[in-house]
């Protein structure tokens, strides 16, 4: 959920100057320095703070201050987190390890799914792969990553494994992002919309070796395009 207000704005503010290295881990913060620095009240930082300390950012403690945690402890799952780094100078290590994620996770999700998932869920999974289809047949971009996304949270679901389920906000940020920082084809694949609709068919009929394997060429296929567009983007590591 997107934080509203002027604390949201300040929390966003200070994650995107942590996420950009401007901000280094260890660094300690008074409150007074995030009043100062943002133009805020003492409630607004003490709220934007107590937010960050929720995504496991930072840390407040009595008489020692606002002490900048390094991103590896950081709730990495978070959206807005995932937005920050996808903001910075390194976007591209943000980028390359969703894609992992997605290639370790959404195999075995599709494998769960067909051996699985109730008739709604199988029907709603060859619908989205429909609307893909069919949005690539109008060259409809927009509508195009919108089925794709819907897809691929109506698969984490399908398995049936909570936590798998709860990885969907992560892969829509994913596709989000390819979009948005221009990481897609020109032309919508019409080799991919068929192995959507292939994975659709594995799972609507039972056969789960064959889902999981088409799900893997989709997610590597897909990292191997963004490893293409960043070619010679140079690697950066999580801080800390």
């Amino acid at each position: 959920m997107e934080l509203q207000g002027l604390h949201g704005q300040v929390v966003d503010r200070i994650g995107q100057s942590l996420a950009a290295d401007e901000i280094r881990a260890g660094e300690v913060l008074r409150l007074e320095d995030v009043q100062e620095r943002y133009g805020v009240s003492r409630t607004v930082a003490r709220e934007a703070v107590r937010v960050l300390e929720s995504k496991q950012v930072v840390t407040s403690r009595p008489r020692i201050g606002i002490t900048v945690r390094p991103m590896t402890a950081w709730n990495l799952y978070d959206p807005q987190v995932i937005r920050w780094r996808l903001a910075s100078p390194c976007r591209e290590a943000q980028l390359r390890e969703l894609a992992e994620l997605r290639a370790a996770v959404e195999p075995s999700a599709a494998a769960l799914a067909a051996a699985g998932a109730d008739t709604a869920a199988r029907r709603a999974l060859t619908a989205h792969a429909q609307a893909m289809a069919s949005a690539a047949r109008e060259r409809d971009s927009q509508g195009f990553i919108a089925a794709d996304s819907a897809f691929h949270r109506a698969l984490l679901s399908a398995s049936g494994n909570g936590m798998f389920g709860q990885l969907s906000e992560v892969t829509e940020e994913l596709l989000a992002a390819r979009r948005d920082l221009r990481l897609m084809p020109d032309q919508i694949d019409t080799a991919a919309v068929q192995r959507h609709l292939e994975v659709a068919a594995a799972v609507a009929e039972g056969r789960p070796s064959d889902a999981a394997e088409c799900v893997r060429a989709i997610v590597d296929a897909a990292r191997s395009e963004v490893e293409r567009l960043l070619e010679g983007v140079p690697h950066c590591t999580l801080g800390g």
